[in-house]
């Protein structure tokens, strides 16, 4: 099974789900700021990693997890992930492709832009990080469901 959470540039939200996916943060309390910005994705990635499935881990069923940042074009990226997929395995199924962009506020949005965009990274970072442990808990939400699909796929199998 394949998991891949995307988003507009897929550094923060994206990373922060699943990095509480592979359970390298906590799904249950908010983590500290340095926890988030110790992660290898979290408001690193560079323009050039727009586009590209990076790997983040696996979970506890086996499940591997991906982020990718998609810009503003989810009806090209998403159909191309999942026709790829299907390609190779001969359906979806086992595929869950997951947005997180509900999650992310204004602070994530200045931050990110900020930091990413403007490479004004000591001036957007504390700003999306901010945003980002504001938004903890609506991520934490998402994962909490893709974890139950997760599950409810692998279990029996």
């Amino acid at each position: 099974m394949i998991v891949v959470y995307h988003d507009v540039g897929g550094t923060h939200s994206t990373a922060t789900a699943a990095n509480i996916h592979i359970g390298k943060l906590p799904i249950d309390s908010i983590p500290t700021k340095e926890q988030l910005v110790n992660l290898p994705t979290f408001d690193k990635l560079t323009k050039s990693q727009i586009g590209t499935l990076l790997y983040i881990g696996e979970d506890e069923f086996g499940t591997k997890v991906y982020t990718i940042g998609r810009k503003y074009k989810p009806k090209l990226v998403i159909p191309a992930i999942e026709s790829m997929y299907a390609i190779a395995h001969g359906n979806t199924n086992d595929l869950l492709v997951i947005d997180t962009h509900p999650t992310v506020n204004i602070w994530m949005k200045i931050g990110g832009f900020s930091s990413r965009a403007l490479n004004l990274v000591s001036f957007g970072r504390p700003i999306v990080t901010y945003g980002t442990l504001k938004a903890y808990e609506d991520i934490s939400n998402i994962v909490r469901k893709v974890k139950q699909q997760v599950s409810n796929k692998t279990v029996g199998k």
